[in-house]
């Protein structure tokens, strides 16, 4: 898979929506809404905050069920994705690991077997330490990190995944040189971290506030171009907007962000596509929605056509890199 067959596909359902008549297509049977993660699971909370807010403004007249399809890091629910094929009624959600999965496993789907709709937000990725650790900055621990090679811990989510990848890019970047421990979940990461029994974690807000708010771990920068929206405080007098960017920071890495996308099977008509993309960006303005991202310290985006294709090809392009330099593309 090149990262100029991922934008040519994604090219081609914007040029095929643009082509055809605009909201022509509606729905006529109840729509799957599948997760590509395990109930409880960031994935599972979108696709079901979307759920409740399509249903609370009555913006799809039939009715949606939610199907969690999330074994092999969500290669389950986009293999029953393909299995559809034609069939605007299964709806996808995940995230970055839709384009992704297919490089570091043989799996039983490949990218060409989806067809993009939409992003609408952007998980954001932050360089946590304990909470009694010496740091006061990212330079300063990714200094003692450098000092000595190996010589520290840095847990993340499973392996081959975003926080390892995000890992590897921060050695490449800085010099720098980690022992990487891999554990199931950004959840078991945090506890680790809080426990002292690894050094530091790039979990997401979401997956450490508890911790932050009981002060045993501290976020020391975020791997975004710009500061997390203002919040109120979690710490200390402390909130989102406090943490500094990681380019504030002196790390030579300025942006890491994961998307959370929704996809519908191969060869679905144009104007379906056109249409869960019109009902998305509704949602993407609705007070809830802005809540639900506020809340969990996403960042707002939606994103559809060029500027998804536009997403999609640099974010592959980065990933694709790293795992090439890592030898982790499957044979």
């Amino acid at each position: 898979m090149k990262t100029f067959s991922i934008t040519a596909a994604i090219a081609g359902a914007i040029a095929l929506s643009a082509t055809s008549p605009a909201q022509a297509w509606q729905p006529t049977k109840p729509i799957e809404f599948v997760v590509t993660s395990g109930a409880g699971g960031g994935t599972d909370n979108f696709a079901r905050m979307i759920q409740a807010i399509i249903s609370k403004h009555k913006l799809i007249d039939q009715p949606i069920v939610v199907v969690n399809k999330g074994g092999g890091s969500g290669a389950e629910g986009y293999v029953y994705g393909k299995g559809a094929k034609g069939d605007p009624n299964r709806v996808i959600f995940g995230t970055n690991n839709a384009y992704l999965l297919p490089y570091v496993a043989k799996l039983g789907y490949k990218y060409s077997d989806l067809t993009p709709v939409a992003g609408l937000a952007l998980d954001e990725f932050l360089l946590w330490v304990k909470g009694d650790a010496p740091y006061a900055d990212a330079k300063s621990y990714l200094d003692a990190v450098k000092a000595k090679p190996m010589g520290f811990k840095m847990g993340g989510s499973q392996s081959k995944d975003t926080d390892q990848t995000l890992t590897s890019m921060i050695q490449d970047a800085t010099g720098v040189k980690w022992i990487y421990i891999p554990f199931q979940g950004g959840s078991a990461a945090a506890v680790q971290l809080a426990g002292g029994h690894i050094d530091s974690n790039v979990n997401n807000p979401n997956e450490n506030i508890g911790q932050w708010k009981a002060g045993q771990v501290k976020p020391l920068c975020v791997f975004s171009p710009a500061r997390l929206a203002k919040s109120d405080p979690v710490f200390e007098g402390k909130g989102w907007g406090d943490v500094p960017t990681c380019k504030e920071a002196g790390v030579p890495l300025e942006t890491f962000q994961m998307p959370r996308t929704v996809w519908l099977p191969a060869e679905v008509p144009a104007d379906a596509v056109a249409f869960y993309a019109d009902v998305l960006e509704k949602v993407s303005k609705t007070p809830e929605w802005l809540e639900f991202v506020a809340r969990t310290a996403q960042t707002a985006k939606f994103m559809k056509g060029a500027e998804l294709a536009d997403f999609v090809a640099k974010d592959d392009a980065a990933n694709k890199k790293v795992f090439e330099n890592e030898g982790w593309v499957a044979k």
